[in-house]
């Protein structure tokens, strides 16, 4: 990506795909392709925003380390890691900035988790001038906040400060929003003859562009062998520390002891989450947390083809984990649009009922067993307090909240002018009875490859099939399909096992009956509307409503590959969802071709090709041209557009866990005709 110079303060939008993730497993942060912080919310995924440039480029709140002069740039991620390097080019020098949330291997009990936003800017080669910007906007810009620079007592120094400037930090509290915010840094020098940058945080007033505080800026110009790192915390509450635990060098001479031990010592004074900020301390964060990724990719049993892409796949999938009830997240943003200019604009930091057997299926074929059984309990305490009337919410929030507030806010520009932007959202409410096959369904793939559920749990599960069951006109078959196979895999007692039966049998009838159109020889998206096609109709062989060769299923998938002019759904080898233009979702608004029913298409005929080559073919190539739609990092967002561009909230997890599955399947596919 070439960038030209511009004033500071007159930067526009990046591109949604233009991005890459990185996260802690408590929240993520988007960083663009030229060094800034988009988004990242404090301290959980659905905790209100403290930096969301990428929904108001003037007030959103950002977090930047950007050339002062034209550049360059690349981004990429360590090998088999979520850390994340931009790396800034020109014929003066090069400059890489490092990005991580840390984490540390599991065995490690002597230190928790920081929560720390740690960006490290270094110069590799030459000189390079750079402008650092730390503007939050608390509480989705909403919020006022004080600045305050003061010393900062924290950090251990390798060289005494000036004694006119000092060492100071900034201090950004919100009483408004609850949330009190430091930003540290350490200057390093790794060549001998080479000196310490210089590094003076100033006020930035961007009042003028809607900022409800003061951020902090500096400029720094670092030659080869310098950097800075930065670091952004919530810092602890009045903690009362006492004077060992400030360290100083005038202290060290007065006990005749050196500066390092008196540091280590006062480490030891000081509450484990706030310790002494070091070098040494810094380096071993970036060690532990690149081990900590290289070690859990390690683990995946995945032998097919696409290895690169399908372990990005599962990378990003990790980063929408929340560890603490082992939900996953569809998406850490909000409100991205799936069409520039649009109003489809949804929060999508909740965990869908929907997207259930899809994830756990992805983590099981990847051999990752504990995220799989940590999602399933997360499901089974959902299906235990599931409401009165014996119904579950199609989402949850990743605290397994049934609430989920939509809120529009009125004061964000939306990016690139896609407005409204919405927090929350009131589809948590929705009442879509296909949710009990995908839970179902889920349940049934945790008893093939997970942990056996209990009795208790069972009684549960049967109580849903037989609400599903009572609701005859709009039941779900995968539910009843799920709940009567659970009973013969496990032998668990089902004492209305034969209406079980007929009521499968019955349903399944009635839609090769009244879903079926018979003149244009595709299944519809409802009884009522047989002129319109669907793409989610793909996803019959997985769910076992469909072999892959049944003709009719063949005639369904062979409408959908036609193009929209012909009344298909298939554009340039990307599939649209349903032609909106022909039914009211009741939403309203254009959307781009959805990456997952362009993969759900892939594996459809994947699966088809065990029976016809030329299907399998076409599977392989479609999926070869889908990979080019993800980003420079192999990240995928919700849609593309017409023109290729990513749309939607990103990184969409919902896409990824579809990847994963269409490649594991293409590859058996492949594995299978070639003995």
């Amino acid at each position: 990506m070439n960038v030209t110079q511009t004033q500071p303060g007159e930067r526009g939008y990046i591109a949604i795909a233009d991005h890459g993730l990185i996260g802690n497993l408590r929240t993520a942060a988007l960083v663009s392709i030229d060094g800034s912080i988009e988004s990242y919310c404090v301290p959980n995924f659905d905790s209100p925003s403290i930096f969301a440039r990428i929904l108001d480029k003037d007030k959103g709140g950002h977090f930047s380390i950007t050339p002062s002069v034209p550049f360059t740039t690349k981004q990429s991620y360590l090998p088999n890691s979520n850390i994340l390097q931009t790396k800034y080019l020109n014929e003066g020098g090069v400059a890489t900035v490092t990005d991580f949330l840390p984490r540390q291997p599991s065995s490690a009990t002597a230190r928790p988790l920081l929560a720390w936003l740690i960006r490290r800017v270094e110069v590799i080669r030459g000189t390079m001038p750079l402008r650092v910007e730390c503007a939050p906007a608390f509480n989705y810009a909403r919020s006022t906040h004080t600045t305050e620079l003061m010393l900062d007592t924290s950090v251990a120094l390798s060289a005494p400060s000036s004694p006119v400037d000092g060492h100071y930090k900034a201090l950004f509290t919100s009483e408004e929003a609850n949330l009190t915010l430091d930003l540290r840094y350490i200057a390093e020098s790794s060549l001998e003859h080479v000196g310490e940058p210089y590094v003076k945080l100033r006020e930035l007033d961007l009042s003028a562009k809607g900022h409800k505080g003061t951020g902090v800026w500096t400029e720094i110009e670092l030659s080869e062998g310098q950097a800075v790192t930065f670091v952004l915390r919530t810092p602890p509450d009045n903690v009362k520390l006492p004077p060992q635990a400030h360290p100083t060098r005038r202290t060290a001479e007065e006990m005749g002891i050196s500066y390092e031990k008196l540091v280590a010592g006062a480490s030891n004074l000081r509450p484990l989450e706030d310790p002494i900020l070091t070098k040494t301390l810094l380096r071993e964060l970036l060690e532990q947390t690149n081990n900590y990724w290289t070690a859990w990719i390690r683990r995946s049993t995945y032998q097919g083809a696409w290895k690169e892409a399908v372990h990005r796949s599962a990378l990003a999938l990790k980063l929408l984990i929340y560890e603490p009830t082992g939900a996953v997240v569809a998406s850490p943003t909000f409100s991205l649009p799936e069409y520039i200019g649009g109003t489809r604009n949804w929060d999508y930091r909740a965990s869908w009922i929907r997207d259930s057997s899809f994830t756990l299926y992805a983590l099981i074929r990847l051999g990752f067993t504990y995220e799989a059984n940590a999602y399933m309990e997360f499901i089974f305490e959902r299906v235990r307090c599931r409401d009165p009337d014996g119904t579950l919410k199609i989402m949850y929030t990743i605290h397994g909240e049934k609430e989920f507030p939509e809120e529009e806010l009125t004061h964000l520009d939306g990016h690139k002018g896609s407005k409204p932007v919405r927090i929350g959202n009131g589809a948590i409410d929705h009442v879509q009875l296909d949710i009990y096959g995908e839970l179902l369904d889920c349940i049934y793939l945790s008893q093939k490859y997970g942990r056996p559920l209990g009795y208790d749990t069972w009684v549960a599960i049967r109580e849903i099939v037989d609400y599903v069951i009572a609701h005859v006109h709009d039941p779900d078959l995968v539910a009843i399909d799920r709940g009567i196979r659970l009973a013969e895999k496990r032998s668990l007692p089902c004492p209305r096992r034969n209406e079980w039966y007929a009521a499968r049998d019955e349903l399944y009838e009635e839609i090769m009956q009244k879903a079926w159109n018979p003149d244009k020889k595709f299944f519809a998206q409802s009884f009522e509307d047989l002129e319109i096609i669907d793409s989610a109709l793909l996803i019959m062989p997985p769910v076992f409503f469909s072999t892959p060769s049944d003709p009719r299923f063949l005639s369904t998938l062979k409408a959908i590959l036609q193009s929209p002019e012909r009344g298909g759904l298939t554009s340039n080898g990307l599939v649209y969802r349903y032609d909106v233009s022909k039914t009211d979702d009741g939403v309203g608004g254009e959307e781009g071709t959805f990456c997952l029913c362009t993969l759900w298409c892939i594996e459809a005929l994947a699966r088809a090709g065990e029976y016809d080559k030329a299907m399998l073919n076409k599977a392989v190539a479609m999926f070869e041209d889908f990979l080019t739609y993800t980003n420079h990092l192999g990240l995928c967002t919700e849609e593309i557009s017409d023109a290729g561009e990513g749309l939607g909230n990103a990184v969409q997890g919902f896409t990824h866990v579809t990847l994963i599955s269409a490649a594991y399947n293409l590859s058996r596919m492949q594995a299978k005709l070639s003995r």
